[in-house]
């Protein structure tokens, strides 16, 4: 160790002076843990995984997944609590053409690390078995990828760490891993999947300040609520700056403004503001898509039907 740093424990002795004056905010590197909490005699315990991907770009069709990193743990899926983590998978796969330089810049793969190099398709297959539920940080970025290049991905309920847990109404101003879990006093390395996998872990395990439970039920919670796309079909063109307010995305292959609505109580009262502020009580049809755990986040459709708001 070189002598120009304090021995860990007298790094750690001034870690914590520090951390009771109110002048400063220490941070502390992301460990890994396999150990979590213990389980509760009785209780039966599930299993989910963790899942990032490190991809050349941002298009499915167009780009390949470089880097599929995993982690597959046990859970109380009463208590939302982590027991222990059962396996660890990180492999890079060579997408048969270069990488782009800004992609590199981001996750520092480089195409002599790729060269070659295939992920074990068996061994992807095989951590799977018995999973109830793949999380991800995006899962609409991840699952789309994930699934064209391992269609099993298809059978598993999603669910999506940034979307399905309410940040803003726990009183964080960003869903960005690395900010939440700098709230927590934890800092790590990221862009590489497995070390973004760690560290989703980590937040999972972490209690919610204001509903006081573990990060990880929350999203049990939300996974188990039927949500409905709503498409405000035909919204006036002036209405835009009112559907973005109120967290409506443009999808420009259909030319439509849409919503993710997480029960039928929001969903009623979002065609009352529908109704009142964009169609202003004018004749108007908006269309549902139902998305259950097996398909939200991918790139495949739900049931549609369509609702009048007269």
């Amino acid at each position: 160790m070189s002598e120009n740093y304090p021995l860990p424990q007298s790094a750690e002795l001034l870690a914590q002076e520090l951390d009771q004056h109110p002048d400063y905010k220490v941070l502390r590197r992301l460990t890994p843990k396999e150990f979590y909490s213990p389980a509760i005699a009785g209780q039966k315990l599930m299993k989910a995984v963790v899942l990032d991907t490190e991809t050349t770009g941002l298009q499915v069709e167009n780009d390949r997944v470089i880097e599929l990193g995993m982690v597959v743990f046990e859970f109380d899926p009463l208590h939302g609590t982590i027991h222990r983590v059962l396996d660890v998978f990180d492999e890079l796969e060579d997408p048969g053409f270069t990488i782009p330089s800004e992609i590199t810049a981001i996750n520092h793969i480089t195409n002599q690390m790729v060269d070659g190099k295939k992920i074990n398709d068996q061994k992807v297959e095989q951590l799977l078995s018995d999973v109830q539920v793949v999380i991800a940080h995006n899962a609409s970025f991840d699952r789309p990828f994930v699934e064209e290049r391992w269609p099993i991905f298809k059978e598993f309920n999603w669910a999506c760490s940034i979307r399905d847990i309410d940040w803003k109404a726990e009183g964080f101003g960003s869903a960005k891993l690395e900010y939440l879990l700098s709230t927590q006093g934890i800092f790590y390395e990221a862009h590489r999947a497995e070390t973004d996998c760690w560290a989703l872990l980590e937040l999972l395990h972490r209690l919610l300040p204001q509903s006081q439970q573990p990060a990880l039920l929350s999203l049990m919670q939300t996974l188990n609520q039927a949500q409905t796309k709503l498409y405000a079909i035909g919204a006036p063109f002036d209405s835009k700056g009112l559907l973005k307010a109120r967290n409506y995305r443009w999808a420009p292959e259909i030319k439509c403004w849409h919503k993710t609505i997480a029960s039928e109580t929001d969903l009623r009262a979002e065609f009352v503001w529908l109704r009142n502020k964009v169609y202003r009580s004018k004749r108007a049809v908006v269309e549902l898509e139902k998305l259950g755990g097996q398909v939200r986040y991918s790139l495949r459709g739900g049931e549609r039907t369509t609702v009048s708001l007269d």
